[in-house]
C-alpha cells in the first residue's frame, strides 16, 4: 500500500470513529505532514469535547526536593545535605493550602522528591493537614513512583496504601512517573524508578479503588515513535480495563541543568505532532492537556486546534519544570488564561479536577453537573 493510500485509510478510521493500530499510529507520527495531523486529531477533539477548552485555578506544592533516586532527567531533586534542599514543616503545608483557598483555587497538586529519611506517615501527614485546613480544596497527590515508594517502606501492598491516602483526604492522583514505559529507554533515563509494570498496577489499583487518575508521557529525549506508540498503547488498554484516566497529558522533555543536556529541547513541530497523534490514538481518554507550563503559552494555544481540549490552569508554585529550565511564567492570572483561549477561537470552561463545571459566586464557588459538549463518546 502506497503512504498516501495508507494515511487515507487512516483517515478515513478517524473521521468513522474507528481505533487507529499501533503500526498506523507510528506512521502518522513518522510520514503524516503536521496540518493533517492536526485536522484530524482536532475532528476526535471536537467530537469529544466541542468548542470547549478547560482550565481549573489551582496552585502546586512539593514538599521535599530531597530525592532518593538521581533520574537523568530531573533537575528538581537535592540531596539530603545540598545547600538546595528543603523539606516542608505542617505550618508551611497550611500555609500554601490557605493560600491556595485565598486565590479560589479548587484544586493543590502534590508532588515531590522520595526523602529516605521520611517514614509513609510523613508523606500520609501532608494529605492529612492539607486535608484538615481546607477541606473544600482537592488534593491531587503522589504519583505512582512515590506510591510504589511508600509500598516498598512501609512493605505492604499497594491498595493498602492507597487507603491509607485515601482515609487522610486524597482525592485523585497525578499522572507523572510514566516516562516512557519502554524497558530499555527507561534504563537509560531512571534506572531504579519503579518501572512501567508497577506504574500500570498502581493506576489500576487506584482506578478500582474509585480514585480518579491522569497519565503521562514524556518524550523529546532518547526514545523513537515506536516507543511512543508502545506507551499510548499500553495506556489506551488500561483505559479499556478500567476507565479511571481522565486526561492525558504529553510533558515536553526540558534538558537544561539535567544529565542530558546535549539533547536539544523538542521543537514546536514535535509538540504539536505528540500532542495530535495522542489524541487520535487514546480514542478512549475524554482529554488532552496541552501543559503550558513545559510548551509555552503560544505552542500551548495553537495545541486547542491540534487536539487539546485542556491548558491545566494557574499552576502557581511550580518548580519542577522551571528547575530544569523552563522560561514561562509560574502562574497565570484567570483573565491571561481566558485570553489564550479565546484568542484560539474556543470557549473556557472552569473545571474541578473532577472535570465538574466551577460556577463563581462573589468569592466562593461550587461545582455543578460534569463539563458536557453535548457531543461526547
Amino acid at each position: 500500500m502506497t503512504d498516501s493510500a495508507l494515511l487515507q485509510r487512516i483517515e478515513n478510521k478517524v473521521l468513522a470513529g474507528e481505533r487507529i493500530s499501533f503500526d498506523e499510529g507510528v506512521f502518522l507520527d513518522e510520514q503524516a505532514d503536521l496540518f493533517t495531523l492536526g485536522r484530524l486529531a482536532n475532528v476526535v477533539r471536537e467530537r469529544k469535547n466541542g468548542n470547549y477548552a478547560y482550565y481549573n485555578t489551582n496552585i502546586h506544592l512539593n514538599p521535599t526536593n530531597v530525592c532518593v533516586y538521581r533520574c537523568r532527567f530531573c533537575a528538581f531533586r537535592a540531596d539530603l545535605r545540598a545547600e538546595k534542599a528543603y523539606v516542608f514543616s505542617d505550618e508551611m503545608l497550611r500555609e500554601r493550602i490557605l493560600e491556595a483557598r485565598s486565590q479560589g483555587a479548587t484544586e493543590i497538586h502534590v508532588v515531590g522528591g522520595l526523602h529516605h529519611q521520611k517514614p509513609f506517615d510523613w508523606y500520609v501527614n501532608v494529605v492529612r493537614v492539607l486535608h484538615e485546613t481546607c477541606p473544600e480544596i482537592h488534593i491531587k497527590a503522589w504519583t505512582a513512583v512515590e506510591i510504589n515508594w511508600f509500598c516498598f517502606i512501609t512493605k505492604q501492598p499497594v491498595e493498602w496504601v492507597i487507603q491509607q491516602l485515601i482515609d487522610a483526604g486524597l482525592g485523585s492522583m497525578p499522572g507523572g512517573g510514566a516516562e516512557i514505559f519502554d524497558p530499555v529507554v527507561r534504563a537509560e533515563l531512571c534506572e531504579h524508578k519503579a518501572d512501567a509494570d508497577n506504574w500500570i498496577k498502581i493506576h489500576r489499583a487506584a482506578h478500582l479503588q474509585g480514585v480518579r487518575s491522569n497519565a503521562t508521557m514524556l518524550y523529546g529525549h532518547i526514545e523513537n515513535a515506536r516507543h511512543r506508540m508502545d506507551h499510548l498503547c499500553k495506556l489506551r488498554e488500561l483505559q479499556d480495563e478500567t476507565g479511571g484516566f481522565q486526561t492525558f497529558i504529553p510533558l515536553a522533555f526540558h534538558p537544561e541543568n539535567t544529565k542530558l543536556d546535549n539533547i536539544p529541547k523538542p521543537t514546536g513541530n514535535m509538540d504539536l505532532r505528540t500532542l495530535a497523534v495522542s489524541r487520535i490514538m487514546l480514542d478512549n481518554f475524554d482529554h488532552i492537556k496541552a501543559y503550558w507550563i513545559m510548551l509555552g503559552e503560544k505552542i500551548a494555544q495553537v495545541a486547542l486546534s491540534f487536539g487539546a481540549d485542556d491548558l491545566d490552569g494557574t499552576v502557581v508554585h511550580e518548580l519542577i519544570y522551571h528547575d530544569a529550565g523552563a522560561k514561562t511564567p509560574e502562574g497565570l492570572t484567570v483573565e491571561q488564561i481566558h485570553r489564550l483561549i479565546r484568542e484560539a477561537g474556543r470557549t473556557p470552561v472552569e473545571r474541578d479536577t473532577l472535570y465538574r463545571r466551577v460556577i463563581r459566586e462573589g468569592a466562593g464557588w461550587q461545582v455543578g453537573e460534569p463539563v458536557s459538549a453535548g457531543l461526547a463518546s
